[in-house]
């Protein structure tokens, strides 16, 4: 039987890769937003993310999409973590993540969320964050923890 076609997404031109970004407060809660709207997730909490657009390094991924989804300007820090995906439907290849520390959200800044994708945002505790996220989703979260707790990037696969 032949295979279908994968057409990774008809809507844009993008790698089959996506940014997550690490984002704490000054409690060492992490940030985490509930997806809406978009079609994708929707009612899910997870990091912010995105596809890495073509042209555009994963590096400036993690920048634009913080700045689109939270209205945060940060510069991007180390590689925290590589997610490898297994294949699941409805998509039929494997897909990679990479999440990056982007540092810590001052007491004091407004969190301004893109309203088209977003209804909801949360800063928690690391365990209850991972209890929140979507299983499939936690693996990143999980091996940024340890990353940032052995100072080394975390490879993970699932």
């Amino acid at each position: 039987m032949p295979r279908p076609e994968y057409v990774f997404d008809t809507k844009h031109d993008r790698y089959p890769l996506a940014v997550h970004v690490f984002l704490l407060d000054r409690h060492g809660r992490v940030l985490l937003m509930r997806r809406a709207g978009s079609g994708y997730a929707d009612g899910q909490l997870g990091l912010p993310a995105g596809h890495v657009d073509l042209g555009e390094t994963p590096i400036e991924c993690a920048v634009r999409e913080v700045a689109e989804e939270v209205g945060l300007a940060v510069r991007s820090g180390r590689l925290l973590a590589v997610h490898w995906s297994a294949p699941r439907p409805p998509r039929p290849r494997a897909f990679l993540s990479f999440v990056f520390d982007c540092g810590t959200v001052a007491a004091d800044t407004p969190i301004r969320l893109q309203e088209e994708e977003l209804d909801g945002y949360v800063f928690a505790e690391p365990a209850r964050a991972l209890r929140l996220m979507d299983p499939a989703l936690a693996p990143r979260l999980e091996a940024a923890l340890r990353a940032r707790d052995r100072g080394q990037t975390v490879y993970v696969a699932s």
